[in-house]
């Protein structure tokens, strides 16, 4: 806050950003004026008027310019001719405000007789009950009875599904716009609006299907009142009765701040369940908005097919088996002959660390690896990643974004909503893709490239005459965000190695707002590199000399007994099956397709039973807590390995994943030294300050009183410098038709598809295809075609829209695999 104005609010000086609007600035001095319609993250508008506050400026003498005093010496201020809306009027230096006097009290309590005069008596059963502000403000200044007649009273519907996901009560809405000015000015998504005039004005939706965003769960959060409702928690508790729980969404890299309300439930057998998912705050990270993956993709956690006890083959069948049984046998067999590791990127820090563990410490090989390695560069963002400290909310002019080879509002939701907001702030925005994304609206250059020409022309950036390569190398300031859209994974090192060059040819590292971000799959991905589970890569990111077998060694049968964690091979189609492997042991949630194959079956705890650590793409390391109670006898993954480990070697496992975080991982990971779960478990005051009982002001987001977490430094923010990386070579895609997986809101998969609230918006399988394609294919718009990958036949409806270049056939609604290269597409 360097430029700073000098105000008085009810007779207390405060120094505030010059520009705040009056009501933002004095609840920085906690001096809280109510507020309807105003939201401290949308344009003000001055609708509800419950803002209105006397504001005097102070009155100088035209001939001297000297500030102009009263008798008693006090600074004599021009108060105006009546009531100003504190929402939309900007501090300035000097001004003096009045929130408390009795012109104003008479003001609020006009204005909540006008709102109440046609609002419905249902408090008792409202969803908003005890978390209203409409209730909260009436009880605190409203007289207490009304002067309208019960006949005058509009009647409008009370159950309008807006969408599958969001329910509108019409009788309850008081036309504030938060809901609408949210989709329109921050989600970009203005798929509601208003109808009608008047008294009959109505919320109505534009879009089919109905409220199709996929941000729609934010505007509940942010009703002052009950007339939206999610279609999953209304009618489902009240909010006294509530648990919150502090946690991180288990989607996507971003590692949105989130906070789970939970209840005993007699339907559930007295077990305590989750009801719904809140934003937290954290300014840093999600600021108070998370996109409706995170928030309504929680149901797997309670699903019934969740594994509760081991699995022990016996005669051909998996049958239920003791854990001293089961453990018994798995670190036995790990023993014999030459054992290796998969594991997946969703489970927490400590759950990985343990388990590189139990390969290198105990097993004594390096032969461990993610099962599903999809983007590539971890050990590039280690040394020239984002620099820590910077906060893409404080983007603006000046500063260059390129996101390459990534469509941000599918991958991570919250980084497209925070680089479209950056740009509108003044930001240049370069976005490289081979189609179309929803960020190219908000970019300055937006650059096309077939799918074997990204590597040519990253490596041209540095000599390139174009505009854009010229805005990239001459940025005061420059942040490249890139995944692996199209891509194979040794193309996206080549990638990741050829970027990390340019950021450090151009200077562009180790400063704030600088840096490199990838794009990663998962929660946890960042995490596994640092953890040491990439092949290759140890904790702390030291090379391994002599690497032991990888993923692809594992499918092509080179590994007698493979241990599989959090991880699906033969459901994502890496290996048809078990490929000739004696032992296979899975650890997971549910009985998946790899499961099924296993000789031992593992069942572990989901997030929400259980406290750890993820580390988000931005390297913040953040805590969350555990919220319900494990399903059946399931445990923690990080408990399995431990006892596996102590099985083998005699060494007692841990009891707690904060002893793991404290003992070994603070240690053994160089960046993460100093951090432990009271370090990331503090907090600092956030502007706009968000939560608590003024549920009003922010709507129903939770303050964040559980940590902020810790970013980590890039290894070059210390060194101040960094050395070139080597490029590897990797081989361009077929000539022929590439066919190339794109990502939807909400992907098929092993937690979406056990979420049945958000079935509705799974992405159907969709190939898009260029007409002249089309042609060639002798496909039309709409039809039916088949989709053959390795002796697999999909189903899937054709578009043929110009939505992709020719050459290229995009597929939409499919499980990622790596080899879609290698699919076919003739119609059915």
């Amino acid at each position: 806050m360097s430029d700073l104005v000098n105000i008085q609010v009810d007779g207390v000086d405060i120094a505030v950003p010059k520009g705040e609007t009056v009501v933002d600035a004095a609840m920085r001095a906690d001096i809280k004026i109510p507020v309807f319609c105003h939201h401290p993250k949308l344009e003000p508008v001055g609708m509800c008027r419950m803002c209105l506050v006397r504001i005097g400026m102070p009155m100088r003498d035209r001939g001297t310019g000297e500030l102009m005093l009263e008798e008693n010496g006090d600074v004599k201020y021009n108060w105006g001719r009546g009531l100003q809306t504190g929402c939309t009027v900007r501090v300035a230096e000097g001004m003096s405000i009045k929130t408390n006097t009795e012109e104003v009290e008479d003001a609020r309590e006009d204005i909540l007789e006008f709102i109440l005069s046609s609002h419905p008596l249902d408090c008792p059963i409202c969803d908003k009950g005890g978390e209203c502000p409409l209730q909260n403000l009436t009880m605190a200044h409203g007289e207490g009875k009304s002067r309208f007649y019960i006949s005058d009273k509009m009647q409008l519907d009370k159950h309008v599904p807006l969408g599958d996901m969001i329910y509108l009560d019409r009788e309850r809405c008081i036309q504030c716009a938060r809901c609408t000015r949210f989709q329109s000015e921050i989600a970009d998504d203005p798929v509601i609006a208003f109808h009608n005039r008047g008294r009959r004005l109505e919320i109505v939706t534009l879009s089919d299907p109905g409220f199709d965003s996929i941000w729609s769960g934010n505007t509940t959060d942010i009703c002052p009142v009950g007339a939206l409702t999610s279609a999953d928690f209304r009618f489902g508790a009240r909010p006294w009765e509530l648990i919150p729980v502090a946690s991180i969404s288990p989607h996507g890299p971003v590692g949105e701040n989130i906070t789970i309300s939970t209840r005993r439930e007699a339907k559930a057998g007295g077990r305590t369940v989750i009801k719904r998912i809140m934003p937290r705050q954290n300014e840093a990270v999600n600021e108070i908005w998370i996109p409706d993956i995170a928030r309504f993709v929680h149901h797997y956690a309670d699903h019934p097919e969740r594994l509760t006890t081991p699995l022990v083959r016996k005669n051909g069948q998996l049958v239920p088996a003791s854990w001293d049984e089961a453990l018994t046998l798995v670190a036995s067999r790990l023993q014999e002959g030459n054992a290796a590791g998969l594991a997946g990127d969703r489970v927490s820090n400590e759950d990985l660390f343990q388990f590189q563990k139990l390969f290198r410490k105990v097993l004594k090989n390096d032969n461990v690896d993610l099962a599903n390695k999809r983007v590539a560069g971890g050990d590039v963002t280690a040394d020239v990643g984002i620099t820590s400290g910077t906060n893409l909310g404080e983007l603006g002019k000046g500063d260059v974004v390129a996101v390459i080879a990534s469509d941000l509002h599918a991958d991570a939701p919250i980084w497209w909503l925070r680089l479209k907001e950056a740009a509108e702030r003044g930001a240049t925005l370069v976005v490289f893709n081979l189609r179309a994304t929803r960020l190219d609206k908000f970019a300055t250059h937006v650059v096309r490239y077939t799918p074997n020409g990204l590597q040519t022309l990253v490596e041209g950036l540095g000599s390139s005459d174009e505009a854009y390569a010229q805005t990239l190398r001459d940025a005061e300031n420059l942040i490249i965000f890139y995944g692996a859209e199209g891509m194979s994974y040794k193309q996206s090192e080549t990638l990741a190695a050829t970027l990390g060059n340019f950021a450090i040819e151009t200077n562009h590292f180790g400063k704030v707002k600088n840096g490199l971000v990838a794009v990663w799959p998962h929660n946890n991905t960042q995490g596994a590199w640092d953890m040491g589970v990439v092949n290759g890569w140890s904790p702390s990111y030291r090379a391994v000399r002599k690497p032991g077998l990888n993923a692809e060694d594992v499918y092509a049968g080179k590994a007698d007994a493979v241990y599989v964690m959090a991880a699906d091979p033969i459901g994502d189609g890496l290996i048809p099956n078990r490929n000739g492997i004696d032992f296979l042991v899975v650890q997971d949630l549910f009985l998946t397709k790899t499961a099924e194959s296993a000789d031992v079956v593992l069942p572990a705890q989901s997030w929400a039973e259980r406290d750890g650590t993820f580390t988000n793409g931005e390297r913040r390391v953040q805590r969350y807590y555990p919220a319900i109670p494990q399903v059946g006898n399931s445990r923690p993954d990080w408990m399995i390995v431990g006892q596996i480990i102590e099985k083998i070697s005699g060494d007692k496992a841990p009891f707690a994943a904060s002893l793991i975080f404290a003992k070994e991982i603070a240690k053994g990971v160089k960046a993460y030294k100093g951090m432990d779960y009271r370090t990331l478990a503090e907090v600092e005051v956030q502007y706009p300050k968000i939560g608590g009982a003024d549920v009003y002001y922010g709507g129903t987001s939770y303050k964040n009183e559980a940590g902020l977490g810790q970013q980590w430094a890039a290894s070059s923010e210390a060194k101040g410098k960094a050395k070139a990386f080597d490029v590897p070579e990797a081989a361009d895609t077929s000539d022929g038709l590439n066919i190339i997986f794109t990502p939807a809101s909400y992907n098929p998969g092993t937690l979406v598809n056990r979420s049945e609230f958000v079935q509705t918006r799974v992405a159907p399988p969709t190939v898009f295809i260029n007409k002249a394609d089309a042609n060639t294919l002798r496909v039309n718009d709409g039809d039916s075609v088949i989709v053959r990958v390795k002796g697999e036949s999909r189903k899937a409806v054709a578009s043929v829209n110009g939505y992709a270049q020719q050459g290229v056939v995009l597929l939409n609604g499919f499980e990622r695999r790596e080899d879609w290269g290698s699919a076919e597409i003739i119609p059915a």
